[in-house]
């Protein structure tokens, strides 16, 4: 663990003027306020004042004072800034006034959770999560930079070089990258960090998303998140690969099963699928993520588990001999556009409520499940997600995991944000309304 002192030599000997201290809100914004590199010894003793109210999903008015407690692990150089002058940045804890933690604070959401995991016994929960997103000409309207496809190569890949800037600075911030490619729909990509322990992978993705952004604006384009961007192209997703261990042993792996799974994994996969339906407005938190979650375009609907299937919910990659660590789930409804530290604390919450409950696992579907009529998928007894947010929050709302998981102020929170956003949906008149009907009606 890095010291007060070394982070204030660090500041001295780098030139750093500023220090970013970041958060987020309930939906998963980042949040970011500045102070000088005078006030930084202040802000690492007692933490700094803000208005909570203003944030969305924390504090009424009448109780907005909060603090924002620099968390010392994650102080970094943002290397797209000047070096002269240089700008830094930590990632923070919301406190309360008194110097308890904010129960609203998404990244003491997930403390909790993995708090939970330890009391179970458990030592490490490690995801490694695929975050995919587009970059496209301007803000403005989804003009693609390049018609390539899946793992293509100039001429077709356009954006060779803001993958290749993005993955330095990375790197430069201390995140490891195994491996970045175009991805299967026009001028969308991919970059693959290294799985990590939840809450630094978490703090990783809060960060990647604004490398990937920040990146993009320097090279004059535009890079989202938006599940669906695209009408008729693939959506952006975030498939999550996830273990648990106790100590350096993976307790997911079981050489004597056939699937290479122990009891463990399997009752944590099948707590996953059975409250699945309940947590996915947390994965998929946008009205625009159910435009993804459609069959079709390689997006997960159908509550089901397989190992070489991508048609289904939670995939479970083959075992290679001699990779006994690498054994893990991979769920594939999630989207990147969440709140990451809520997307993995309510997966592992809901895995570890399997375990608590020895969920039983149903028999992998080897079949492309999109093939399947309404018919044969009910026989089957295969479920299918929530087909709109407000589908999903109806799920939610009467989810005791999901409240569990967020805490009763934010779990009211939350569903009070995603109510108001279906509604303010619902009103809207789309150009598709004006194309159909207005020429005949």
């Amino acid at each position: 663990m890095i010291s007060k002192n070394e982070i204030m030599e660090t500041v001295l000997e780098n030139d750093v003027e500023f220090i970013r201290l970041w958060f987020t809100d309930l939906n998963g914004i980042l949040k970011s306020f500045a102070i000088t590199n005078d006030e930084l010894e202040n802000a690492l003793e007692r933490g700094m004042g803000f208005d909570g109210s203003s944030i969305t999903g924390f504090q009424d008015i009448e109780e907005s004072d909060m603090i924002a407690m620099p968390d010392l692990n994650t102080f970094a150089i943002l290397p797209w800034r000047p070096r002269e002058k240089a700008v830094g940045r930590m990632i923070c804890d919301v406190l309360q006034p008194g110097g308890d933690p904010y129960e609203g604070d998404p990244r003491y959401v997930l403390k909790r959770a993995l708090a939970r995991m330890e009391k179970m016994g458990f030592d490490h929960f490690y995801v490694g999560p695929e975050l995919e997103y587009f970059y496209f000409k301007s803000p403005e309207r989804p003009e693609p930079l390049d018609h390539g496809g899946y793992f293509d190569l100039t001429p077709r890949d356009m954006a060779s070089d803001l993958r290749r800037d993005t993955v330095l600075a990375l790197k430069n911030l201390g995140i490891k990258v195994e491996y970045s490619h175009h991805e299967a729909a026009v001028s969308q990509h991919e970059i693959d960090m290294r799985y990590d322990d939840a809450l630094k992978m978490a703090d990783n993705m809060v960060t990647y998303r604004l490398a990937v952004k920040e990146i993009a604006s320097n090279h004059g384009v535009y890079a989202t998140f938006m599940p669906k961007p695209i009408y008729g192209e693939y959506g952006s997703g975030m498939h999550t690969h996830q273990s648990l261990f106790k100590g350096n042993k993976n307790v997911f792996f079981d050489s004597d099963d056939s699937f290479h799974l122990s009891d463990y994994a399997k009752s944590y996969l099948g707590g996953v699928l059975k409250y699945s339906k309940e947590m996915v407005s947390i994965l998929a938190p946008w009205v625009n993520s159910y435009k993804r979650l459609v069959p079709g375009y390689e997006a997960p609907v159908y509550v089901a588990w397989s190992r070489n299937n991508r048609s289904a919910l939670i995939r479970v990659p083959q075992y290679q001999p001699g990779r006994e660590y690498a054994t893990r789930i991979e769920v594939r409804c999630p989207d990147p556009s969440g709140n990451p530290y809520l997307q993995l604390a309510v997966m592992l919450m809901a895995g570890l409520k399997g375990i608590e409950e020895e969920c039983p696992l149903p028999e992998p579907m080897e079949l492309n499940l999109y093939e399947l009529n309404d018919e044969e998928r009910i026989k089957k007894g295969i479920e299918i997600l929530p087909s709109s947010l407000e589908e999903a929050i109806r799920y939610a709302e009467e989810s005791d995991l999901v409240e569990e998981t967020l805490g009763p102020h934010s779990f009211r929170r939350f569903i009070t944000l995603k109510k108001l956003e279906c509604e303010e949906y619902n009103r809207q008149v789309t150009d598709y309304e004006i194309k159909k009907y207005y020429p005949i009606l």
